[in-house]
């Protein structure tokens, strides 16, 4: 199992491709074989990082038998999160990291 820095990292990772992917469109996803394959995390640590994401309420989740991601989309709320990062102007709540952010 991966180390507390490396689950934050594939949190962060996870959003940080799904946004780009999607660039921003709630209506639009990415299959898990897809972020494994972007990402190069093993299979259990991408359903750790998706069910922890998917808990905060920053994406969806589709999930295939044997707990594997098949689609994994953003909400509004992901959507939010990653454009205020992006801007510089994250609001102070948990990210995908785990650590607060500062306005």
């Amino acid at each position: 199992m991966a180390t507390l820095r490396e689950r934050k990292t594939y949190r962060d990772q996870v959003l940080r491709v799904l946004y780009e992917a999607v660039e921003g469109n709630r209506l639009l996803g990415i299959t898990g074989s897809q972020l494994r394959r972007d990402l190069h995390v093993p299979e259990q640590d991408l359903a750790a990082a998706c069910t922890y994401l998917a808990g905060e309420g920053l994406i969806t989740v589709d999930w295939e038998p044997g707990n594997t991601p098949a689609m994994v989309t953003l909400t509004h709320e992901g959507i939010r999160h990653m454009e205020a990062e992006e801007e510089g102007t994250a609001q102070a709540v948990p990210g995908a990291d785990g650590q607060a952010r500062s306005a």
